[in-house]
């Protein structure tokens, strides 16, 4: 840890400025500026040739502000709103071990800071809303989305007015992106904790979803299906009524998909046990939805392991006994 030798007034106003001066930097352009966006599944991340001098700084700037000789009375005078938007701006690094350190440094400065938190959410906001409508490029956004995962995770209730709308107005349009697989499992999880914080929200939430549906994207849309089953399984019986309809014609059509894996993954939501009793209590709503569909796949779907998934489907996923009529028509 930090060893004050000298009053802490005097620490700080020499530490938040060393920290500045040695990080706050113009990011350089992108390698690929206009080609695909990088694919950290086919592509080598760049790496920061002055990595280990900044590591270095990071590290103690760190340890600095988590000592427990901190004081942020007399901090807050040197890391302000400035501070933050020079910070923010370092998250486009091509290099994710930086991103890491600034992921960790700007949760801390969040929740030594409570002069900061807001501002800090208005900043990241303005970070998405750039990357939404204007680029759709931007190295951080996985990282900016796991900082506010815990940060609403924190949501007192009820939930303000503001949240609520950057829920719809942000973390719902970052679905249209064509980079969603480089930070959907963050998004998803941000999303996710919202509805479990307030589950009235389902309805806008499901609907929202449908709205930026990929049409001719199947690995997204397959994401979606995924993200849609974790929002059905925080989903009240009550709100489901709500948006039954225009999700199973979705879920429909994703059955009736010539892409195997976007079948296969609709035809899994049968094997969420949570999910299927949401079905069974609705199911003179569903079943003339989804029945067509069903059977036609299970007779005339061409991939071999998504045929045979229908007629898998006991009885009991649909009781009751309202229907006779199973797959074992010829």
């Amino acid at each position: 840890m930090v060893s004050f030798l000298q009053p802490l007034p005097s620490i700080v106003s020499h530490a938040a400025p060393k920290f500045a001066t040695n990080l706050f930097r113009s990011i350089p352009p992108p390698v690929n500026p206009t080609g695909d966006a990088f694919d950290p599944e086919e592509d080598e991340p760049v790496l920061e040739l002055a990595w280990p001098h900044l590591k270095i700084v990071y590290e103690f700037f760190l340890r600095f502000v988590e000592s427990p000789d901190f004081n942020t009375n007399v901090a807050k005078r040197y890391i302000d709103q400035l501070f933050v938007l020079n910070l923010l701006e370092l998250f486009d690094s091509e290099d994710p071990r930086e991103r890491d350190f600034l992921k960790t440094t700007l949760h801390r400065i969040y929740g030594k800071f409570l002069n900061l938190r807001a501002p800090i959410r208005r900043s990241i906001n303005n970070v998405f809303f750039h990357f939404i409508y204007e680029t759709e490029r931007h190295n951080g956004i996985a990282e900016l989305l796991e900082i506010l995962g815990s940060i609403i995770n924190g949501f007192a209730l009820p939930l303000k007015e503001e949240h609520k709308t950057f829920l719809m107005r942000v973390l719902i349009p970052l679905h249209k992106a064509k980079t969603l697989s480089m930070y959907h499992p963050q998004l998803a999880y941000c999303v996710v904790q919202f509805l479990e914080k307030d589950p009235a929200l389902a309805e806008e939430v499901v609907l929202g979803l449908l709205k930026y549906w990929p049409k001719v994207n199947s690995p997204k849309e397959v994401m979606f299906l995924s993200e849609m089953e974790e929002v059905l399984d925080v989903i009240d019986p009550i709100e489901f009524r709500k948006i039954m309809s225009p999700l199973f014609h979705q879920l429909a059509r994703c059955i009736n998909s010539q892409h195997f894996q976007v079948a296969e993954r609709a035809l899994y939501y049968w094997n969420n046990e949570y999910i299927v009793n949401l079905m069974s209590e609705n199911l003179s709503a569903i079943l003339p939805i989804v029945f067509p569909v069903l059977f036609t796949n299970s007779k005339h779907h061409w991939n071999r392991l998504v045929s045979p998934l229908p007629r898998s489907l006991r009885k009991a996923d649909f009781p009751k006994g309202q229907y006779t009529l199973w797959f074992t028509t010829p």
